[in-house]
C-alpha cells in the first residue's frame, strides 16, 4: 500500500512541474508595476497590488467603499494599482475625500456632532477627528471619557481576566510549602 501511495506521488509531482512551467511568465510592464510604489491620500502602496485591496490601505476606507469606488469610477478591481494614471488617481482621491454619491450608511461619520450631516473622513482627517472626540469625553467627563483617561476599556468588557498591566506579577496565594522550608532553614542558621 505505501509503495503504491509513493509511486502515485512520484508521477504526479512531475504533472506538477509541467503545468508551473507552462504558467505565463511575468511581463516587463507587470514587473515595472511591482515595483513602482503609489502615493495615495497620504499612503504609500504597493504598484503590484490589485486596486480593489489596495485601497483598503488607506486610513477610513473600508472594503465597501473601495468596492463602491471601483464600481462608480468603472476601475476593474483585478487591475494592478502601479497601472493606474495619474488622472485615474486624481479622480479615486477627490472621490474617497468627497464620496457624494453613496449611500449614507456606508459613511464613517453618521450626524456629525457639530455639524449635523453625514459625512465621511479618511486619512489624516479621520485620525484628527477621532482625538477631538475623545478630548471631548474627556472634558466633559463623561463615562467613556474617564475610561478612556484611565486606560480602562470603553465598551463594558469584564476586567477581572483581561486588560490586566502588569502581566509578568503573579497576583494570587502563595505556596506554603516553600515558604515554610525557608523559615525552617533560616531556623537553623542561628
Amino acid at each position: 500500500m505505501e509503495k503504491q501511495k509513493s509511486e502515485m506521488s512520484s508521477k504526479s509531482n512531475p504533472e506538477k512541474s509541467r503545468v508551473q512551467a507552462n504558467a505565463p511568465m511575468k511581463t516587463t510592464e507587470e514587473k515595472r508595476y511591482e515595483e513602482k510604489m503609489v502615493r495615495l491620500m497620504s499612503e504609500d502602496i504597493e504598484g503590484g497590488m490589485k486596486v480593489y485591496p489596495a485601497l483598503t490601505k488607506i486610513t477610513g476606507v473600508s472594503w465597501s467603499i473601495a468596492n463602491a469606488t471601483c464600481s462608480v469610477l468603472k476601475i476593474d478591481k483585478n487591475r494592478k494599482i502601479g497601472s493606474l494614471t495619474d488622472e485615474e488617481l486624481k479622480q479615486i482621491t477627490a472621490f474617497i475625500k468627497n464620496p457624494a454619491v453613496l449611500p449614507a450608511f456606508l459613511f464613517n461619520r453618521n450626524r456629525d456632532f457639530e455639524t449635523g450631516a453625514n459625512i465621511h473622513l479618511s486619512g489624516t482627517g479621520l485620525e484628527l477627528q477621532k482625538e477631538f472626540d475623545i478630548k471631548r469625553l474627556k472634558k466633559i467627563k463623561s463615562y467613556r471619557g474617564i475610561r478612556h483617561a484611565a486606560g480602562q476599556p470603553v465598551r463594558g468588557q469584564r476586567t477581572k481576566a483581561h486588560f490586566r498591566k502588569n502581566k509578568t506579577k503573579g497576583m494570587g496565594v502563595k505556596k506554603r510549602g516553600k515558604t515554610e522550608e525557608k523559615t525552617e532553614k533560616k531556623e537553623y542558621v542561628k
